[in-house]
């Protein structure tokens, strides 16, 4: 969610640049992304860090680790070694933030443009998915979908709230769309009389909820709206979108069968590309 706002106010500038990336094959996108990013931050660290001061402190920290090793019989002298290796690797620490202050609200821009566009599959023109309200246990009722404009409904526009949930199915032509549902609850009876009056049905007020949707041609750019929206406070747990999320090594044999892994998404799968890189390009560079 947060990506997804700070990309927003970023998508002129960021969408002439990485629009490309959207034709190419996922995986290689997210390789080349990972490279650029590493780079960029590789060649940051290098210009605004003491080099010759990085490798002395890194030089002196491998130096009392191998002191503290030969002291472990020694407990009160390798204390002394350990609280110096502490001081020194502070020291590394400290000189090694500065850098990371230049790249890291650039990589967080970077970070929502790629959640907004290469997260999920977009909805396509023409093509069915389904829109599921969750609802709260205490739900009873009947969900109405307010019709709307170039949208096509497959389903009954009016379903009862089932097991806590309903789903909708639909298609559209191209556009953004606000989703629109009624709230239609159970009229409650109330047996109880006053003055011995007939019992009156006591009725909740009407809930209208919505979701913002994208739908693309099938040659369109890869965009979106966040799938799953959260309520509170209401009946409405939450709305999720028949969005098919990205799986960077869908279709690879081995990859997609590990564990964890054939799950990556574009950021799993960046924090695994750019570790690779970023390790490669520092010993290339020889930075420390």
């Amino acid at each position: 969610m947060v990506f997804e706002s700070i990309s927003l106010v970023f998508q002129s500038i960021l969408n002439p640049i990485f629009s490309p990336l959207l034709r190419m094959p996922f995986l290689l996108s997210i390789i080349l992304i990972s490279f650029l990013i590493s780079l960029l931050i590789v060649l940051v660290y290098k210009k605004f860090t003491n080099q010759s001061l990085m490798k002395e402190l890194k030089e002196e920290i491998k130096e009392l680790q191998k002191q503290m090793k030969d002291l472990r019989d020694k407990p009160q002298e390798m204390m002394k070694i350990q609280k110096r290796a502490m001081e020194t690797n502070m020291k590394y620490m400290m000189h090694s933030l500065k850098p990371t202050l230049y790249t890291f609200i650039p990589i967080i821009i970077i970070f929502g443009w790629l959640n907004t566009h290469m997260a999920y599959y977009p909805l396509v023109e023409d093509q069915e998915f389904s829109v599921l309200l969750e609802f709260v246990e205490e739900a009873k009722g009947n969900i109405e979908f307010i019709e709307t404009q170039d949208m096509e409904l497959l389903n009954d526009p009016s379903q009862t709230i089932l097991e806590n949930q309903v789903k909708f199915v639909l298609k559209g032509k191209v556009g953004e769309y606000t989703l629109n549902f009624k709230y239609l609850p159970e009229i409650v009876s109330n047996n109880e009389t006053d003055n011995d009056e007939r019992g009156i049905n006591e009725t909740k007020n009407n809930e209208l909820f919505s979701k913002d949707i994208i739908i693309i041609e099938s040659d369109g750019d890869r965009v979106y709206k966040r799938p799953m929206e959260v309520f509170r406070k209401q009946s409405l747990r939450r709305i999720t979108v028949s969005n098919q999320k990205i799986l960077a090594f869908e279709g690879i044999p081995v990859l997609q069968d590990i564990p964890w892994v054939g799950g990556f998404g574009w950021l799993g799968s960046y924090i695994l590309f750019s570790l690779v890189f970023s390790l490669g390009l520092r010993r290339i560079m020889k930075i420390y």
